[in-house]
């Protein structure tokens, strides 16, 4: 789409000025109208001006035509004293949303392409970045990455989005970082627990072994083997102790006998000295035999007694008596190691938990891994399906280069070259440049510069500012 036809009346300081399909150059000093020319042609394009006063001192209403060969009318008037009138047709037909349709028809380098020259590196390249034709949303990254990444910010195009992504400083690259961290934390206290433990420590071998039941086991053997013991010792003295029983019993009746005799011969001595005693002590010498008789049947009484308990208790450990004594040291040291074996079970369960986690956060730090390899390998991926609109560009972490250099890297000319490949972007759009203040280029790169828009089928404005005290249009 070029420009056919373009006439401007009393806007800025013009009084009427006319431009047909022609590339040309404005001259003349300052205050000759150079520059009103190239902003009422924005004006008429944008709605917007710099100024403060767009119509003509002294006049009521400034307007601007500009008409195409594709048969697109548009007439912008600025009025004093009603509403601004705008009208934009496309072969007679009023086209909806008018400004809309302005903006898809020209970019703002367009209006302003040494503009460029002047940005910073980072809006350089983000510029070149935003040409690269690739159709995206969220559900775009949404599909890539199963979520929206955070702290990323989406106005960007989609190449330094993903290069954000990717970064170094980038969520998933410090989310990983935190990951990884954990992971070697986890795994020095595994290891810890690891050299802890006995060698080959499997926990679930000793969970459920009851060291109680086993202590128990023991103490029923060593209270069997006292009883054992204790029975082998009343058999052997069991004969000793009778023959003690029967010795008791004969001191006891050798007692007595000593002591009737001695009795007996007192009673005899008192005999002859109190004989008004005898009748006393006949009777009581009759019934000594009688006393002897109950005295020795307690004697006897309790003889069977002591014979019978003995008996007893000899008979009570009877099952024990043949019985072998029963070993525990070997179930003792069983018991003791199992208790042992069990004071690490807690340790043994941490440390599988610990592992757990450590698989967990090993797929969770490959999840981001691939995540931020996807987010380096996309842009290839987008640059071999993308509509390139500069020769030569390539992309390499999120930085756009001309055949194989970055911009800052440039020559001068190079730069001017890629200025007005950037400013037209849309081929189907308005193939019209307007440079404003060329005077300040030397003569070498000026000429350069109409050079590459003719050579692009651009139609350009320009203007320079020389000593002439008129306007001067001079067709290039």
């Amino acid at each position: 789409m070029k420009v056919s036809k373009i006439i401007i009346k009393n806007l800025f300081g013009i009084t009427e000025q006319e431009l047909d399909s022609r590339s040309v150059e404005l001259i003349g000093e300052n205050g000759t109208g150079k520059t009103s020319v190239i902003d009422a042609i924005k004006y008429a394009l944008t709605n917007k001006s710099d100024r403060d006063y767009i119509v003509r001192n002294g006049e009521t209403e400034g307007e601007i035509i500009i008409e195409t060969d594709t048969g697109l009318s548009i007439n912008r008037k600025s009025r004093t004293t009603q509403t601004d009138y705008k009208s934009v047709k496309q072969n007679g037909n009023i086209v909806p949303s008018p400004e809309t349709f302005l903006r898809d028809i020209i970019t703002p380098l367009q209006l302003q392409p040494m503009e460029f020259m002047r940005m910073g590196k980072k809006e350089q390249n983000a510029t070149i970045l935003n040409m690269i034709d690739f159709p995206w949303n969220m559900e775009t990254i949404r599909g890539w990455f199963g979520e929206i990444p955070a702290d990323v910010n989406y106005e960007q195009n989609i190449l330094a989005v993903l290069n954000d992504i990717q970064a170094e400083n980038g969520t998933y690259f410090r989310i990983r970082q935190d990951v990884n961290r954990d992971i070697k934390s986890k795994k020095s206290v595994v290891n810890d627990i690891k050299a802890a433990l006995p060698q080959d420590y499997d926990g679930s071998q000793w969970e459920n072994v009851n060291v109680g039941e086993m202590y128990t086991q023991i103490e029923k053997i060593r209270k069997s083997n006292e009883q054992i013991e204790k029975a082998k010792r009343l058999k052997d003295g069991y004969e000793n102790k009778l023959r003690a029983i029967e010795a008791d019993r004969d001191i006891a009746l050798s007692a007595l006998n000593s002591e009737m005799a001695a009795k007996e011969r007192n009673i005899e001595t008192q005999l002859a000295t109190l004989k008004e005693q005898i009748n006393s002590l006949e009777k009581e010498k009759s019934g000594l035999s009688s006393v002897r008789a109950d005295r020795e049947k307690v004697i006897q009484s309790e003889y069977r007694e002591s014979v019978a308990k003995h008996e007893a208790t000899v008979m009570s450990y009877s099952g024990y008596v043949d019985m072998e004594l029963q070993p525990v040291d070997a179930l003792l040291k069983k018991a003791e190691d199992t208790e042992k074996m069990k004071s690490h079970i807690n340790e043994w369960r941490r440390m599988l938990s610990l592992q757990e986690d450590i698989e967990s956060l090993m797929a969770k730090s490959t999840s981001y891994t691939e995540k931020i390899e996807k987010a380096r390998n996309l842009p290839g991926e987008i640059l071999e399906k993308a509509t390139i609109p500069i020769d030569g560009l390539s992309v390499k972490d999120g930085i756009p280069l001309i055949n194989g250099l970055p911009v800052s890297n440039l020559s001068e000319g190079e730069k001017l070259d890629l200025c007005i490949d950037v400013a037209i972007q849309n081929p189907a759009g308005l193939q019209i440049i307007l440079i404003d203040g060329v005077e300040k280029l030397s003569t070498e790169m000026r000429e350069r510069l109409y050079s590459k828009c003719k050579e692009k089928g651009l139609q350009f404005i320009s203007t320079r500012t020389t000593d002439s005290k008129e306007l001067t249009v001079i067709e290039l």
